[in-house]
């Protein structure tokens, strides 16, 4: 399993939106930064959270996690998981590639904040997020580190979100 310190890029904006919301929140794309800090942001109140991976190797990592409050799925087609209902928080970043703007416009109407990793204009040739930023009304863009992460969201005001 390879790992590099800045795949962690995304987690200033984590721990704010996990800080300002309650309801559920889904991960799409387990990793070392995210699952381990989603996980225990959650535990004391037992709030829901739904991770879903598709890499053999995340799952059997993070399969520990699983238990009342937290669901760990194994994906093999992500057209069939369950994911069109409300959440606080959609988190995306799975793979494959092409998968990640499909995943993301699915949430336009069911999560308050859509979260993107790896979201500079010249990744769009992979994840296609470009297609998918008209389906929502707000947009704010992290760029203090990269990779790059944006937030989407149709039910907040992004206009004066700060980090």
């Amino acid at each position: 399993m390879r790992i590099n310190i800045i795949w962690g890029s995304h987690l200033p904006v984590l721990i704010k939106l996990v800080g300002e919301t309650t309801g559920d929140i889904l991960e799409l794309g387990t990793g070392l930064f995210s699952t381990p800090f989603l996980h225990w942001s959650c535990f004391n109140k037992k709030r829901k959270l739904v991770s879903y991976e598709g890499a053999g190797e995340y799952i059997k990592l993070l399969e520990p996690y699983k238990n009342d409050f937290h669901d760990v799925h194994a994906v093999e087609d992500w057209d069939s998981i369950d994911i069109e209902k409300k959440w606080d928080i959609a988190f995306v970043d799975h793979a494959p590639d092409i998968r990640r703007g499909i995943e993301a416009g699915r949430f336009a109407n069911h999560a308050k904040y859509v979260i993107l990793h790896d979201s500079a204009p010249h990744n769009d040739k992979y994840y296609h997020y470009d297609k998918i930023y008209p389906l929502f009304k707000y947009r704010f863009d992290y760029k203090k580190t990269i990779p790059n992460t944006t937030v989407l969201s149709n039910f907040v005001d992004l206009t004066n979100f700060k980090i």
